[in-house]
């Protein structure tokens, strides 16, 4: 055994107090002792108990962030965009209109309330991604059936934590919305990674074939009575909708039928044609991801259908309507992400707190004489709903089912039941 001794000196008390001449300091020994001879081979370092940084997050800027994984391991591109809002991480991953981006969470602490089967949207996990500050280390609700980590691993979906999420979120507001890689992979440089994201590139990119469902089929399902938060104002009359789907949540199609609506949902390139043949009261462009300029055969589909019955558009389709109404749709600087957006209802002279999800918009002074601007965007004034009472049209830029997120707007989905109520008395 190797012992080694230390003398330590101290001071035996404040000086002020000294009133004899007597050593001012005290010494006593400390003996360390280890165990093995000191003629033993060194032995290696053991295994950290914490986790270290094994992920990269590059972006086309040039940055690299280092941080830890979660979830599933590999090489991802995606567009990296910021979400504001507080909770409901497991709807947003669930939510299909993030396909192709990395969704960055400005709230810091996420996971802990694990993720349960009845907050998805749908059916899978569609987004690239997922960047948070803090990663819980412990699930507290009551509904959890799983944690976050282990569900995006079934799912294949990565995600990092440990990163310094608001000096990207500050770096995306200045520069825009950026192209980055995540990796795991030791074996591929920076330079490499940093290649990849600026060969890639996701304007002009059909999103919408890939999250759209492969045929029609019925929606029954309704809110539960639990969460039925808007159970007023049901006129007892059943309208039938058709929904296309872009990347539909499963919450717009309860709330819908919750307000007496049967929904046939169809795919994103089923013909205007078989859509007449169904004789609908009424037909949603629902919510989806991406460019609205890369899927022109869409924008025909709402051509050939306005005017001949009562159209509802929610974000992608309402870019769409824009775009079949004679208008231009560009892209924003860093969208619109989170659920606490504020935006004027002009109609009804209020403010909506919504939950928005989008990186492109309408251009109002583009759209044609007769065209409503119905809603503004508060945060830059961008257009955020629109109306054409001539071809009985409405749309909004958000999310109206606001899952997750507050529920203000919940009364736009009786706006387009009253919509097809004049068609629905004359039939």
């Amino acid at each position: 055994m190797a012992v080694t001794s230390m003398g330590i000196a101290l001071p035996n008390q404040p000086a002020f107090l000294v009133r004899e001449n007597r050593p001012k300091f005290r010494v006593f020994t400390v003996r360390c002792s280890s165990s093995g001879s000191s003629q033993a081979p060194t032995v290696g370092l053991a295994e950290r108990p914490w986790k270290t940084s094994d992920a990269r997050l590059v972006l086309e800027d040039g940055s690299i962030w280092r941080a830890k994984s979660f979830g599933a391991s590999g090489t991802q591109v995606g567009e990296v965009v910021f979400n504001t809002s507080l909770t409901g991480y497991q709807e947003i991953l669930t939510d299909p209109s993030y396909a192709g981006q990395f969704v960055l969470m400005t709230n810091p602490h996420i996971g802990n309330t694990g993720v349960n089967f009845d907050d998805e949207e749908s059916k899978q996990c569609f987004l690239a991604g997922l960047v948070i500050r803090s990663l819980s280390i412990s699930t507290s609700n009551w509904r959890c059936t799983n944690t976050l980590g282990e569900y995006l691993a079934e799912r294949n979906i990565m995600g990092i934590y440990d990163v310094d999420t608001r000096a990207i979120t500050r770096r995306l507001r200045h520069d825009g919305s950026l192209i980055g890689v995540l990796s795991t992979e030791k074996s591929k440089t920076d330079e490499e990674l940093l290649e990849m994201s600026r060969s890639w590139d996701i304007v002009g990119v059909d999103l919408i074939s890939d999250v759209s469902c492969n045929a029609p089929y019925e929606w029954v399902d309704k809110t539960k009575s639990d969460w039925d938060f808007n159970s007023d104002g049901r006129n007892g009359k059943t309208y039938h909708v058709v929904a296309y789907d872009f990347g539909i949540k499963h919450n717009i199609l309860r709330r819908l039928t919750s307000y007496g609506c049967k929904i046939t949902v169809v795919p994103s390139k089923w013909p205007a044609s078989e859509t007449l043949k169904m004789k609908p009261d009424g037909v949603l462009f629902s919510n989806g991801p991406g460019d609205p300029s890369a899927v022109p055969y869409a924008v025909e589909t709402v051509k050939e259908l306005l005017g001949n019955v009562p159209v509802y558009g929610i974000c992608m389709g309402h870019q769409l309507l824009g775009q079949a109404l004679g208008g231009r749709t560009f892209k924003m600087k860093f969208g619109h992400h989170g659920g606490n957006h504020p935006v004027r209802n002009l109609r009804k002279n209020r403010v909506e707190i919504s939950a928005q999800n989008h990186n492109y918009a309408v251009d109002p002074a583009s759209l044609p004489e007769g065209v409503e601007v119905t809603h503004v965007n508060l945060n830059d004034g961008s257009c955020a709903g629109l109306a054409y009472a001539r071809l009985n049209v409405m749309s909004l830029q958000y999310h109206p089912e606001a899952s997750p997120g507050p529920h203000d707007s919940d009364c736009a989905f009786m706006d387009f039941i009253e919509l097809m109520q004049p068609a629905k008395q004359n039939a």
